[in-house]
């Protein structure tokens, strides 16, 4: 093959594509130089060759590289530090709201008229700051929430933040689906059984109370440094008296949540019970998946029965 064909071979080639090439050639028309340089050569050089000249342009195509080298090394650089800051964005934000953020806006607060917000707080953690050292405390807790975080992502919902040794995560903010008492109502099953495990595991007796609320809420970021995000409204505040009442062990709804899930959800009426700031509400509690169960009534035993069926 020719010098150009040569050149365009190497050009095409990914692992050659960054070599200097240097065209040395007896022809000394402008067209065939443009062309030369249009295929990708760094440089061109006439007939005869002088090499004092050649080791100059040598010199110069390396030199050339090695800037070009340092380029593309610091936008890779570059491009793993945005990615790295996008993770870490994703982390702190859900990701519409992220996006949001990347696209320019400064200021974000939304209107949600329906999300199901869960508040779960750790039973005994707090003796349990007394009890063993700063590492294996940071650990147990890092285990916990690692094991919640995966749930959360499982069923597709949001956690919104870690206050101590409080969890808080919602549904329906970023869904189009109107199904997230449901869903939320799986998480905290999950979460219950992942800590029962956990304790099993550990000889722990870490207990846990979670408490759920239906209704709307506004959500925004707040901070200019340091992004959260974070939601708040009559719904987060009941959610928390929710968990806060709740019996250790227990999942705690409103009337709405109770309301909302099917018959695949067990649950028990609580009775009304004292809210700060709401007065007397109804409650349920939780108790797994199956078949609601109803109140309890007789069926009266047929002239050839030999059992009474309670219903």
């Amino acid at each position: 093959m020719s010098g150009y064909e040569l050149l365009a071979a190497v050009r095409a080639e990914p692992a050659a594509a960054r070599i200097s090439v240097i065209i040395l050639s007896g022809v000394d028309e402008a067209e065939s130089v443009a062309a030369t340089m249009e295929l990708g050569a760094d440089d061109f050089i006439q007939k005869p060759l002088n090499p004092v000249a050649l080791r100059a342009r040598v010199e110069a195509c390396l030199e050339r590289k090695r800037l070009r080298d340092r380029e593309n090394a610091a936008l890779e650089q570059l491009r793993k530090e945005r990615e790295k800051s996008e993770r870490l964005l994703l982390n702190i934000l859900p990701s519409p709201v992220a996006e949001r953020l990347k696209g320019g806006e400064q200021s974000i607060a939304d209107w949600h008229p329906d999300v199901t917000v869960l508040f779960a707080d750790l039973v005994g953690f707090t003796r349990l700051t007394t009890e063993v050292d700063s590492d294996e405390l940071i650990a147990i807790l890092s285990h916990v929430f690692g094991a919640f975080d995966e749930l959360v992502l499982k069923h597709g919902l949001e956690k919104i933040k870690t206050i101590g040794d409080a969890y808080m995560a919602a549904g329906g903010l970023h869904q189009d689906r109107d199904d997230h008492p449901e869903q939320m109502a799986q998480l905290a099953l999950d979460m219950r059984e992942a800590l029962t495990r956990y304790n099993q595991r550990g000889g722990r007796e870490l207990g846990l109370r979670i408490g759920l609320a239906t209704g709307p809420v506004i959500a925004g970021v707040i901070g200019t440094t340091k992004f959260s995000y974070d939601l708040w409204g009559d719904t987060v505040n009941t959610a928390s008296r929710m968990e806060s009442t709740c019996p250790t062990g227990a999942i705690q709804l409103t009337s709405e949540v109770s309301r909302r899930l099917s018959r695949n959800f067990q649950q028990r009426e609580r009775g009304k019970i004292r809210i700060k700031g709401k007065g007397d509400m109804q409650v349920f509690l939780l108790e797994g998946m199956g078949h609601r169960v109803p109140e309890a009534t007789v069926a009266r035993p047929g002239p050839h029965s030999e059992c009474i069926v309670l219903k």
